[in-house]
């Protein structure tokens, strides 16, 4: 399979995964506090480590993690895999509670866009990465549709949830990128899981967290349970895709295919949105609604390929 189509189908994984996760939050019947949808989805990340199992197999499978590459962790290792999970806990709280209040079409744009401008200048100033020729032009275009966004479509709660949630995105990505820089992609992946499960564990230890992951957990319904873990599953399995394509193409064309990722969604909105349960359907299809949203759309998806190309 081409690494392209690889990249494609996994944009669209993450689609889903963005519909789904508007679903489980907005629904009242299955975890609509953002604070404890956050905390399963840190718990549940530790799923992922299942991947390294395949690495056990016989059999010579090119890019699947392997526990033979597992270290014993040195401190830098661990400072920064909590210090990912942690940004990574904060940015989903703050998702979640942007997408409780908005539609995933408006919302996942601008979360995108802000974490690619802010990841790149972080990038710049901690880690001296070089910037593209285009550079400029990228964040220019990011910078307008997040703009357009935020004034047409958004209140002012809810651009200030998406664009924290991007900037603690991009600080996740400085954290997990530093991580690679010193110890291997298998070694730092690993690591990272085991912070994340590690620190949402951490948060019962807070009464009032405690108190209040207890209630949502208790108020919650078995389907929840179901549709959580197979939303994380679907994300997994996206995730690994995205970094096989990575190993096997080039990995700025993957990185600019992230636009997809918006236009997948706002398709299913467009195509399905009225068949879809209440709570993550679209507020409104109608004809000049969805010209607005495709155009903003559309520029910061040209940003994201200006960007990273």
């Amino acid at each position: 399979m081409s690494w392209l189509v690889l990249a494609a189908i996994a944009q669209f994984l993450n689609a889903i995964v963005a519909i789904l996760d508007k679903y489980i939050v907005t629904d009242e019947k299955l975890l609509p506090k953002p604070f404890v949808y956050a905390f399963y989805s840190c718990l549940f990340a530790g799923v992922w480590l299942l991947v390294y199992l395949i690495g056990l197999i016989p059999f010579n499978i090119s890019g699947i993690p392997s526990y033979a590459h597992i270290e014993r962790p040195t401190l830098a290792v661990v400072a920064l895999s909590f210090l990912a999970a942690y940004t990574f806990f904060i940015g989903l709280v703050s998702l979640y509670s942007a997408l409780k209040k908005a539609d995933a079409s408006d919302v996942m744009p601008v979360v995108g866009a802000v974490a690619a401008v802010a990841s790149f200048g972080l990038a710049y100033e901690l880690l001296n990465q070089r910037l593209s020729p285009n550079f400029m032009y990228g964040i220019a275009l990011l910078a307008i549709g997040t703009f357009l966004v935020s004034r047409y479509r958004f209140s002012k709660s809810i651009a200030l949830s998406a664009v924290h949630a991007g900037i603690f995105f991009a600080l996740n990505f400085i954290a997990m990128k530093g991580l690679f820089n010193i110890t291997s992609f298998d070694n730092g992946f690993f690591w990272s899981r085991i912070a994340l499960v590690i620190f949402a564990l951490t948060l019962l230890l807070v009464p009032g967290y405690y108190e209040l992951i207890h209630s949502g957990t208790k108020a919650a319904t078995k389907k929840a349970g179901v549709l959580i873990m197979g939303n994380k599953v679907i994300a997994g399995v996206a995730g690994i895709m995205l970094l096989k394509a990575a190993s096997l193409g080039e990995v700025t064309v993957v990185q600019s295919l992230d636009g997809l990722k918006f236009v997948f969604i706002l398709l299913i909105a467009i195509v399905i949105g009225q068949k879809m349960p209440s709570a993550c359907r679209e507020v409104s299809c109608r004809r000049r609604e969805v010209i607005q949203k495709a155009l903003f759309v559309g520029v910061i998806s040209l940003g994201f390929v200006i960007l990273f190309i």
